[in-house]
């Protein structure tokens, strides 16, 4: 995994061993970066990076000049390893901060709301509704917020509340959202 664009452009994140996670490839990812400069102002923006696993695509944003990014997940090796990293890369903890939780307890206890939220669950998820009606419901993105739901293209997420249009790069899928 590597950082495509920004200030960390090049460097390199390792995987974490041991660790089952799915990792955004970077052609998806260089994809989905790619939409957004086109659509959406990064810079200054506060993010919030849901089942964040390795952190690839928080770091993507922080290189890219968001001005705080949450990651967030409820496991602990994810967690302890986006720590190790983010001080690998001398990222700031005020640029970056890193919360060990469940995506829908800490969207129903966090007080803050959200230029983007980026959201890629495991592929065996299946509550994507629940977690796309909390973000609804608690108002959770900023006037103009979007939220992207990352997930397997077998799943079609066109139904759901809020839902603009979705993007495919290879087994991935980027769904975008809006309740405006």
């Amino acid at each position: 995994m590597r950082i495509i664009s920004g200030f960390l452009k090049g460097r390199r994140i390792k995987e974490l061993k041991g660790f089952h996670s799915r990792p955004t490839t970077d052609f998806a990812k260089e994809g989905l970066f790619n939409i957004l400069e086109h659509s959406t102002v990064i810079d200054g923006a506060l993010i919030l990076d849901l089942f964040t696993g390795t952190g690839n695509i928080s770091y993507e944003f922080i290189s890219r000049g968001a001005k705080t990014v949450f990651s967030v997940d409820s496991n602990y090796a994810s967690v302890k390893f986006v720590k190790k990293t983010s001080k690998f890369l001398n990222i700031s903890n005020t640029c970056h901060q890193i919360v060990k939780s469940d995506a829908i307890k800490y969207l129903n206890t966090c007080e803050l709301d959200f230029n983007i939220i980026f959201a890629d669950a495991p592929f065996e998820y299946s509550d994507y509704e629940g977690l796309i009606d909390t973000v609804k419901t608690k108002s959770k993105l900023k006037a103009n917020g979007v939220l992207i739901v990352e997930h397997f293209k077998k799943v079609d997420l066109s139904n759901l509340n809020g839902y603009q249009k979705s993007h495919m790069f290879g087994n991935v899928c980027f769904s975008f959202f809006n309740f405006e």
